[in-house]
């Protein structure tokens, strides 16, 4: 392919290359990387968004120490807009000498002790966030948060803002998901009371998922992002099971199995209404009961009828800065009758028998990625887009309507794919 050309492949081809071959400029370890995404919404592991500084204070009435140079905790001012964390964040810097050094490891517990004093009210535990410094240096950051924990008093601990990591077993969202949970004390378990992991943000408060627990004698559903105070926090280890909504979140959801035997169940979100319908039987089957969704797969399967009759000919492009899979939220509009030209997305091991899936029903749709530089040359007016979904999409094809689909407020279920198509037809 032309260098003047961004690189793309067809789901066909890349279906047929399989898993152990797919081509080098999808994938981020072969080449220098295009950060559009990035770039776009100042996504970097601490910036817009729940990156790993504001996730790490998602434990109510914590605070966080930023230990890092100038450069990497500049941005983090940028999160005072965002009301309630103006008072959160402290800062120790370093300078060339602790970078070579090392010194501002000693310094830490005396400066969590000052924060923890000059903090009203006192915190409930203070995140020490580190940066790729300190990866570096190869710091034992749970000996430095015991230490400090001693001196100030409180529980302390450690949040790795590693983009070195985004590649490797335990990237830096995956880390901080364990992070946050790690204070939960083992506690008599309440046969009523369910916690649901995944998101620093709640599900949307007309998910049926809710309502589907409580019909099944739940009186109690704990999440994160709605816990009040540090104890109903705590309260999250009473919880006779947890449901896990985000693949990030099974480290997490392993470590409090093995901490304080609370087993787990995955469910995936999806947007195909036949998935979606088979996932709660298998949850019901899962927890010995049978799950009655026909009412919910009822209102949106006639919500799917007359979208399609007001809409029948939709091209769309896929981005991948959205609360989807970017290859199952094609498969679904796909099933719809619709066509999906253009994906920009990330191929991984989760997604690949989606591809799979594609290559059968759309074979021609092209498969792009916001990491190859060849980007920068993209032109639009090689593909017919009548919408596109995700901010990413949004920037290759500026002309057409867009969804961004990646508000706060996680969508899920049923609920998620009518919200969906609703903002699809208000964009229109």
């Amino acid at each position: 392919m032309d260098n003047k050309q961004a690189y793309y492949i067809s789901a066909k081809d890349l279906a047929a290359r399989g898993l152990d071959n797919i081509p080098d400029q999808l994938q981020s370890s072969k080449h220098l990387i295009y950060s559009s995404p990035a770039t776009l919404s100042f996504n970097s592991p601490g910036a817009q968004g729940f990156g790993v500084k504001r996730a790490g204070l998602a434990v109510p009435g914590s605070v966080m120490l930023l230990v890092a140079p100038g450069c990497c905790g500049r941005n983090t001012t940028m999160l005072a807009e965002l009301g309630d964390y103006a008072d959160r964040f402290y800062y120790l810097l370093q300078d060339d000498t602790d970078i070579i050094t090392g010194r501002h490891l000693n310094r830490i517990p005396e400066a969590v002790r000052e924060v923890v004093e000059f903090h009203n009210p006192k915190p409930s535990c203070v995140m020490i966030c580190i940066t790729c410094v300190d990866a570096l240096l190869g710091t034992d950051m749970d000996r430095v948060c015991r230490k400090a924990s001693a001196v100030a008093g409180v529980p302390v601990l450690p949040c790795y803002m590693y983009a070195l990591t985004r590649e490797g077993r335990v990237p830096p969202m995956t880390a901080v998901r364990k992070t946050v949970y790690a204070l939960l004390e083992k506690r008599k378990k309440k046969s009523t009371t369910v916690n649901i992991l995944g998101q620093f943000a709640p599900y949307m408060d007309n998910c049926e998922l809710y309502d589907i627990l409580h019909n099944l004698g739940v009186k109690k559903i704990n999440e994160i992002s709605r816990c009040a105070d540090f104890e109903e926090y705590m309260g999250m280890a009473e919880a006779n099971f947890n449901l896990v909504l985000n693949p990030e979140t099974r480290l997490a959801a392993e470590d409090i199995a093995k901490r304080l035997e609370i087993p787990s169940i995955e469910l995936t979100r999806q947007y195909r209404l036949d998935k979606i319908h088979k996932q709660y039987q298998l949850l019901g089957g899962a927890l010995g009961v049978n799950i009655d969704d026909s009412r919910w797969m009822k209102e949106t399967e006639e919500y799917i009828d007359g979208f399609r009759e007001r809409h029948p000919d939709l091209e769309f492009a896929i981005g991948e800065c959205l609360n989807a899979d970017s290859f199952e939220l094609a498969l679904a509009l796909i099933g719809y009758g619709y066509k999906v030209n253009e994906i920009y997305g990330t191929v991984s091991g989760e997604n690949f028998p989606y591809i799979r899936q594609l290559a059968k029903v759309s074979p021609e749709t092209r498969i792009y990625t916001n990491l190859e530089p060849t980007m920068l040359y993209y032109d639009c007016s090689e593909c017919k887009a009548d919408i596109t979904i995700g901010k990413d999409a949004e920037y290759y094809h500026p002309d057409a309507p867009n969804v961004p689909w990646n508000r706060e407020v996680q969508p899920f279920g049923y609920a998620g794919l009518r919200t969906l198509l609703e903002e699809i037809e208000e964009a229109i």
